[in-house]
């Protein structure tokens, strides 16, 4: 039953953004343009398809990916509090950006969204090379942590320095970028960031029995039969292509990747991944869905940053889960 209550609230969300925005639609005409015909004013088909419905579909792949790279993050480390962003992924896409944006000569790329593009998923893809050589050698998931956050310090620090250097209007497109965004992607780009998802969810599927065993301790997945150091690479590659993919594509978006496998958790009242992976798809593709819409002011073309609306969200869960596990910390 939850199942398909799930599945319907996301297609209800999906006809709201297809209904929502600062030009009203009527159901009626959004219904003709959705099934090919002509509606009454033809500029409306142009909104529907070039706009509301990619929003959409990226709303729904972004949240998607970034919930599953927070449930396995979470499930890697053990830690309440893990997320997507743990490795350092969103930091070091944020450093390749600023270089792009702020130096213009470090980065020799084209002026355009594709160089942003092209900067973060470089950024990903370097620290995802360096946290993989890192979890080779430490084969620890505590120290694979604190290495992750120090990792992200470090590259927070120089992306200040950029700043400080940098001039004001430099300044504010980095800082509208780091924001987040929802609604600049193209069909093409849509097709690469499902892509990334579908890749991400068959690894996360092969890593099931894995991914049980090892909320009890490595040791005890070992003595399943678990080859862990394989487990743990894979893990890692799987957060590390959802979030790269993600962060290239809309900016860092934060605390959708801690929050949903929470409220999954609690759903489904169980911690076996077969039943996390697709809820956990689904309750994330609805929360960055009602997170959009919510971004959306009412009777204004104003949009507020998706990142505001994520944070307003995800705050009270992550302090949730603070109380809740607050025996365990002391």
């Amino acid at each position: 039953m939850r199942w398909w209550l799930l599945s319907l609230l996301v297609i209800l969300l999906v006809v709201a953004h297809l209904l929502s925005g600062s030009v009203f639609i009527p159901p009626a005409g959004v219904l003709k343009i959705i099934t090919g015909k002509v509606p009454e004013q033809p500029a409306w088909a142009d909104l529907i398809w070039l706009y509301r419905l990619p929003k959409a579909l990226t709303a729904l792949l972004a949240g998607s990916a970034l919930s599953l790279s927070g449930l396995f993050m979470q499930t890697y480390f053990r830690n309440p509090l893990a997320g997507p962003d743990v490795l350092g992924l969103s930091a070091g896409a944020s450093l390749f950006v600023a270089l792009f944006i702020m130096t213009g000569s470090v980065l020799p790329l084209p002026s355009g969204s594709a160089s942003v593009l092209i900067a973060a998923f470089a950024g990903s893809a370097l620290v995802f090379l360096l946290m993989t050589s890192v979890a080779y050698l430490l084969k620890d998931a505590s120290s694979l942590l604190i290495s992750g956050l120090m990792v992200s310090a470090l590259v927070s620090a120089l992306v200040s320095v950029l700043h400080f250097f940098s001039r004001a209007e430099l300044q504010q497109y980095f800082f509208m970028w780091s924001m987040g965004s929802l609604g600049h992607l193209n069909y093409t780009e849509l097709v690469w960031l499902a892509l990334a998802l579908a890749l991400g969810t068959l690894l996360a599927a092969t890593l099931t029995k894995a991914a049980n065993a090892w909320l009890l301790g490595e040791n005890y997945a070992r003595s399943m039969g678990i080859a862990t150091g394989r487990t743990r690479l894979l893990i890692i590659i799987c957060a590390s292509l959802l979030t790269g993919a993600v962060t290239a594509f809309c900016g860092p978006i934060g605390f959708v990747g801690i929050a949903v496998p929470h409220l999954t958790r609690l759903l489904f009242r169980t911690a076996n991944h077969r039943q996390l992976i697709p809820g956990t798809l689904l309750c994330g593709g609805a929360l960055m869905l009602l997170c959009d819409l919510t971004a959306q002011l009412p009777g204004s073309a104003r949009v507020l940053p998706i990142n505001v609306i994520t944070a307003l969200v995800g705050s009270p869960v992550v302090i949730w889960v603070i109380m809740r596990n607050k025996k365990t910390w002391v």
